[in-house]
């Protein structure tokens, strides 16, 4: 004992000591840990970004298989201004491979976007609200080293996917210098984004507020990047998404605005690193305004309590559709004179007749908004998931608020709100159309061709709803993964002439095409009793089990 009081006193650990370097010990073993973690995740989008430029470049060399049908598309959507705000400069579309990289630029760039976001939050911020980097702290591990290591797996999943779609593009049989461009630029975005992120971490003190931050500067660059686009002016350069796709793969192959992608994204990791030494753990340099000193009557219930925490989701995603069918409408009048006399272009649409091409190309965009709604409505009701597995499920759940009553307040969240995202679809589409043609009934169809959709995507929100019931662990997993299987079927089964039973599998491809087709009841009476015996089976399933955390 007295050998033991004798010792001299330890010295501080290597994050009390003051210098650089003690900041970032622990990073390399933080960031093998953050790796595993994140091994799967990272799979599934690096997956998801190439498989979409693959299937792009198979489609689109079997689409534009001609001078005369390249020359159709190029005359199209080249001095189309609703197709150059939605995808990007019309550059290189004297190719096919130019063409790809237009269609597809701006859709993998989100995904990038996206992979940096989760994977910067989940390691930073997320750990903080969790409390596991208090405890991570609490060891050898100086305060920077959860940022560096974040940043670190961030930027590794950004290149990985540039290398992978500059592969997989020239598998496909695009040139080799412009696939790898391609993917550079979708790498480089998602460098800029994982900078960004960085930075909101210290801003925000929560999780989803990161997330809405992140999101909403991706939606004002994505308009900058527009506007500039289709004024041809100094705008584009005010946006990363417009510097990355400045690269213009297939076409120019610039490497410069590359690097200024780059640098702006060290720089604002940097500045992470800044704002992160000026704030306290788990607190966000905007402190959250006082609430109120006594609960609204409408937030005492569980339904006003989860239309609370979901109502900053659901009005993004209304007002993304409805914009969306704002863009899809302005496109039908160039639809006739980019597809008419592509067989291959028109297999998509059924092979309609030319009169009814655009009616063709807007029941398959209610397809594809149908399924948009259908992510939302899964998000949402993986939202009861993450309540319940953060553990504030249970402090409801421990008062008179039944099993019933939580759960079917976040399925009536996601099933009225997919209703309304879809209801803003088809209104928007249809002012745009009746301003087109003149014609007052053009909107009543373009409303009622998007509320047929509405029983299909309330059959997705209840495979979401029966795992969270049945099997909570898995819910996450296997419910995006459906959506991903509904999405491929109804993009590629037609064009790449699957097996009918193939097409079936989704039940988005159950509901009449209309306005193309005429409505028949039979369908919609079907998804709407199997979406029913899917919520039934995820109520019993629910109050049968235990609570599941973690």
């Amino acid at each position: 004992m007295s050998t033991q009081l004798s010792e001299a006193p330890a010295r501080p650990t290597a994050p009390d000591r003051p210098g650089r370097s003690s900041t970032t010990t622990g990073t390399a073993a933080l960031f093998r840990f953050a790796l595993r973690r994140d091994r799967v995740r990272l799979t599934v989008w690096i997956a998801a970004g190439t498989a979409m430029v693959a299937l792009q470049s198979v489609s689109s060399q079997s689409f534009y298989d001609s001078p005369g049908a390249l020359a159709a598309y190029r005359a199209s959507v080249g001095s189309n201004a609703a197709t150059i705000a939605l995808a990007g400069p019309p550059v290189g579309l004297d190719t096919v491979a130019g063409a790809v990289a237009f269609e597809i630029s701006a859709t993998v760039m989100l995904i990038a976007a996206l992979m940096a976001m989760f994977t910067v939050t989940r390691h930073t911020r997320a750990d903080e609200e969790a409390g596991r980097t208090e405890l991570l702290r609490s060891a050898r591990v100086g305060r920077h080293a959860p940022l560096l290591a974040a940043v670190l797996l961030a930027a590794l999943a950004c290149a990985a996917l540039a290398v992978a779609v500059g592969l997989g593009a020239t598998a496909t049989g695009l040139p080799a210098t412009g696939s790898f461009v391609l993917g550079a630029s979708f790498g480089a975005a998602g460098q800029v984004f994982t900078g960004i992120t960085a930075v909101a971490v210290q801003v925000t003190g929560h999780t989803r507020s990161v997330y809405g931050l992140v999101g909403g500067l991706f939606a004002v660059f994505f308009v900058l990047r527009a506007v500039g686009d289709i004024e041809g002016n100094w705008v584009v350069w005010t946006s990363p998404i417009g510097w990355a796709q400045a690269a213009h793969p297939f076409s120019d192959d610039a490497v410069l605005p590359l690097l200024l992608c780059l640098v702006v994204a060290v720089v604002l990791v940097l500045g992470g690193f800044a704002l992160l030494d000026r704030r306290d753990l788990g607190a966000g340099l905007t402190q959250p305004r006082p609430g109120r000193a006594s609960a609204t009557p409408w937030l005492r219930s569980p339904l006003g309590l989860a239309v609370r925490l979901q109502r900053g989701a659901l009005l993004a995603w209304v007002l993304g559709l409805a914009l969306l069918g704002v863009v899809y409408g302005a496109l039908a009048d160039s639809v006739e004179t980019l597809i008419a006399g592509n067989e291959e272009a028109l297999a998509v649409f059924g092979d309609p007749d030319v009169d009814d091409l655009v009616s063709a190309y807007l029941s398959t965009t209610f397809s594809i908004t149908a399924l948009l709604a259908a992510a939302y409505a899964v998000s949402s009701v993986l939202r009861a998931r993450t309540e319940e597995s953060d553990q504030r499920a249970e402090p409801v759940l421990a008062t008179a608020t039944s099993r019933s009553a939580w759960l079917g307040s976040h399925v009536a969240v996601a099933l009225v709100g997919s209703a309304l995202a879809m209801t803003a679809s088809g209104v928007t589409t249809g002012v745009v159309r009746v301003l087109q043609t003149g014609e007052a009934a053009a909107f009543g169809r373009m409303v009622g061709a998007a509320l047929a959709y509405v029983p299909a995507v309330w059959v997705v929100a209840g495979i979401a709803v029966a795992l969270f019931g049945l099997l909570p662990r898995l819910a996450a997993a296997l419910s995006w993964a459906a959506v991903g299987l509904f999405l491929v079927i109804t993009m590629f089964a037609e064009s790449f002439d699957w097996p009918g039973w193939v097409g079936d599998l989704s039940p988005v491809s159950w509901v009449p095409l209309m306005p193309l087709e005429p409505w028949t009841t039979g369908p919609v009476l079907v998804l709407t009793a199997l979406a029913g015996a899917l919520l039934a089976a995820s109520f019993a399933g629910f109050r049968r089990r235990d609570l599941a955390t973690g």
